[in-house]
């Protein structure tokens, strides 16, 4: 592997802390690296000294010959009156880079929504994001590195940059390298094959010298470093536990002698202090605890035949809410205008206990279906009836409602919503719970206004915690955090007892902590996807390959590839405009027939699709006699399935009269 870009005793110094010291790292052709390590250890620095976009305050960044490197920083420098073409490619003509497959498949990834000659200042945040990340992508680079490329992506979006990265930077001569710092640990398990985890140091306290902070190198993606991981803490454990033996033994032989006694030897004195010089700087953790949560009755939240009209058309965008408009209050109001429906005739009741997950299209209403279940927000038409004992908490996408206590302390924003609390069957003050939450004794007492974005968002959710809800409800909880208070998060969702619904693009956390996914796909329904977030992938590829039949023939299409917002599946037919129709069909009367019928069509397949994925579960719980118990209930929604699929077939050929000559 020939050797492209390193770092050799690298020493980064950020005003008087020294954040990495004695760093040594190499990167090869075809190395595909990915970058851990909590908020505010390092990581951005990191790569910006091996990009060179600053300088390292002892040891050198070396580069193999003319390697080129390119970067992706978090935030771009775009000038708002350069176009995206510009921002882009530069002066390049289009002949140059619409020639290349990799270019048009990045532009089909995450441009296909934007107006290449659009002015970059009038591009939404997610946007300008995309347009940075495809400037990145489409340069003429060996070396690729990205600071968090998944950010306001969605689930499409990041499973197209990890196919793509990985067509690009395939194990053969000459392929690059790829670097990426990410908190999206399915991301990371499909992308990289290093690990890099940037240990922090530890501040001087009590006399102690300061603690450099260092970079750990782990083989294989995210789960091979978990584990690697854990075996690493497990040997310094029993390290650990073998020195207190020996401290112990050393401590008790110094204790037995007389003071005035001077005929012990050094040696023993000197193993002694050497045992206690030796103990190793604490290591940051999070550890948070299940709060008492209040009962639960059998009724929870239902939703029945609700639909959510808003008073103008919104322009959808990729980053955010796309929902933020204000729906129609009444349904007069509503009535009388051309608006969007997000959500029509929607019935869906969460069950106690019940974990589901959700994901969608942007725009597609998730955050309005959020609303709706806690109470912010009333149907246009339908009705939202809650239990008599439910209690809903929400942790929203942004910490904006921690902005008015920016003058108080973190542990005063903590006690404001409770002094005390019951967690793991004992009584915490709000001082112990932000000590447990990854919060030092000093950074406890800073202003909330004066934190990082990674700790304001666990200092949302522990406010939120103390609440003692029993209806959750997580939209984007992941955004800010890194992975090891992911992972705590993770532990604390897997023990609430109550109802859980996240609404996230982060693939991994969804298929940890919830049973079940639900997807919105734009056409205004809450559809159930007995295949997880695999099927909803498959169900969007799909419909893009509709959409693109449609483009080819002329057609109006329905949505968009991978990374950008899309429209409903169900919008457009695949249907053939120029064919045959029953005589005395009008020119519209007749489109309106073939995408009626083309949306049956599509409709269908999922039928069929969702049928197939039931067989192949019965298959598998019938080959194991100790889930005897779950035959019954498949065999129910197998039948379900069946009898829509039947219904389907019956109204796609009433369909398909209506267009014969």
């Amino acid at each position: 592997m020939a050797h492209l870009l390193g770092a050799e005793s690298i020493r980064i110094v950020v005003g008087s802390r020294i954040l990495l010291d004695d760093v040594t790292l190499g990167i090869g052709d075809g190395s595909r690296v990915g970058v851990l390590g909590p908020n505010g250890a390092g990581k951005s620095t990191l790569l910006a000294a091996l990009a060179g976009v600053r300088d390292v305050d002892g040891g050198r960044v070396t580069r193999s010959g003319a390697t080129g490197v390119v970067m992706l920083p978090q935030s771009d420098g775009f000038d708002p009156g350069a176009t995206v073409r510009t921002a882009v490619h530069g002066d390049a003509p289009e002949y140059e880079w619409a020639s290349r497959a990799p270019v048009r498949d990045v532009h089909a990834g995450l441009l296909a929504d934007i107006d290449l000659d659009a002015r970059v200042g009038t591009l939404s945040g997610g946007q300008r994001r995309r347009v940075a990340l495809a400037a990145v992508l489409t340069a003429d680079a060996d070396v690729v590195i990205l600071d968090e490329p998944t950010n306001h992506l969605d689930i499409e979006g990041v499973d197209w940059l990890a196919r793509h990265l990985n067509t690009r930077f395939a194990a053969r001569r000459r392929a690059g390298a790829l670097v990426t710092v990410t908190h999206d640990r399915w991301f990371l398990d499909a992308v990289c094959a290093n690990v890099w985890e940037v240990v922090p140091g530890v501040d001087s306290d009590g006399g102690r010298p300061q603690t450099p902070g260092r970079v750990e190198v782990y083989d294989g993606g995210y789960a091979a470093y978990v584990l690697a991981r854990a075996e690493r803490a497990r040997r310094a454990a029993a390290a650990a536990a073998k020195r207190e033996n020996l401290l112990r033994k050393e401590l008790a032989w110094l204790r037995r002698g007389a003071p005035a006694r001077t005929s012990k030897p050094r040696f023993r004195i000197d193993a002694a202090e050497a045992l206690i010089a030796d103990e190793p700087p604490p290591r940051d953790g999070v550890e948070l605890q299940a709060m008492a949560t209040a009962r639960l009755g059998k009724r929870v939240i239902e939703l029945e035949d609700v639909t959510v009209r808003y008073s103008a058309p919104r322009a959808r965008r990729s980053a955010g809410p796309a929902e933020d408009a204000v729906p129609a209050g009444h349904e007069a109001d509503a009535a009388g205008v051309e608006g969007t429906e997000v959500l029509r005739h929607v019935t869906w009741r969460l069950a106690p206990g019940e974990r589901v997950g959700v994901v969608g299209v942007n725009g597609a209403g998730k955050t309005t279906l959020l609303r709706l279940l806690e109470g912010a927000l009333e149907p246009t038409r339908g009705r939202v009836v809650r239990g008599k004992t439910v209690r809903v908490a929400t942790l929203s996408q942004s910490t904006h409602e921690l902005d008015a206590l920016a003058h108080v302390r973190v542990v005063e924003a903590v006690a404001m919503v409770g002094e005390r609390v019951s967690a793991g069957g004992r009584e915490l003050t709000a001082a112990q719970l932000v000590e447990r939450l990854g919060f030092t004794r000093q950074r406890a007492w800073t202003r909330v206004g004066e934190v990082s974005g990674g700790e304001r968002r666990r200092l949302q959710l522990l406010r939120l915690l103390m609440t003692e809800p029993n209806v959750l409800l997580l939209d984007e909880p992941t955004n800010d955090l890194d992975t090891d208070t992911l992972a705590a998060v993770e532990d604390i969702l897997d023990s609430f007892p109550g109802t859980l619904v996240v609404v996230s693009h982060d693939r991994y956390l969804l298929e940890r902590v919830t049973d079940h996914q639900v997807a919105l796909l734009g056409d205004g329904g809450v559809r159930d996807l007995p295949g997880g977030v695999g099927q909803y992938l498959r169900l969007r590829r799909d419909a893009v390959k509709v959409d693109d039949a449609v483009r080819v023939r002329g057609g109006e299409p329905a949505g968009r590839g991978p990374g950008g917002p899309a429209r409903s599946a169900g919008s457009a037919g695949s249907a053939d405009p120029d064919g045959d129709a029953r005589p005395g069909l009008s020119g519209a009367d007749r489109r309106r027939a073939q995408k009626n019928l083309a949306r049956i069509e599509r409709r269908l397949d999922r039928a069929g699709q969702a049928v197939d994925a039931l067989h192949g579960r019965l298959e598998a719980v019938s080959a194991d006699p100790t889930r005897a118990d779950e035959l019954a209930g498949l065999g129910r929604q197998l039948a379900a399935a069946q009898t829509s699929r039947a219904e389907l077939e019956t109204q796609w050929l009433e369909a398909a009269e209506v267009l014969e000559p």
